[in-house]
């Protein structure tokens, strides 16, 4: 399977659309992730919530909320990876779980906390668009990835 993100980076096409359909057939595509921003500085998605998103108690799964969070970060982590790296990966996560959602659209925004030689680190909001609570805080730490010698 080819790196679609590298596909796209190399073509210079890593921009909304693309970014939706890099997803399909993948984590992203099938959580109906959608990209609304893109940039190096700021990267927002969404997710309208839907009964599979739902744990059995019948509110947001843990899961959907981390699979936005660590979506967008890891997005937002290709656009800001150094000049001659060959990718990332997530080696840290950790989530606080603030209140929950039942449906409607759950949105998140990452920024980086530090975009280093070796190391990222991004902190996501996540929230939901019918209140604007903030309903998780997710920061992770991505390694980035050098071509071996």
């Amino acid at each position: 399977m080819s790196n679609r993100f590298e596909d796209a980076r190399r073509s210079g096409t890593l921009d909304i659309e693309t970014s939706n359909q890099i997803g399909q057939g993948l984590l992203p595509g099938f959580m109906g992730i959608e990209f609304t921003d893109l940039t190096p500085q700021r990267t927002e998605a969404f997710i309208e919530v839907q009964p599979h998103h739902l744990n059995p108690s019948g509110f947001l799964h843990g899961g959907t909320i981390i699979s936005l969070a660590d979506t967008i970060a890891g997005y937002a982590s290709v656009l800001n990876l150094p000049k001659g790296a060959s990718g990332f990966t997530t080696i840290e996560l950790k989530t606080n779980f603030l209140a929950s959602a039942k449906d409607g659209k759950i949105f998140g925004c990452g920024t980086p906390v530090h975009l280093g030689r070796n190391t990222q680190v991004w902190d996501v909001r996540i929230w939901r668009e019918a209140d604007n609570k903030t309903i998780a805080h997710f920061r992770c730490t991505q390694m980035v990835l050098w071509p071996k010698a």
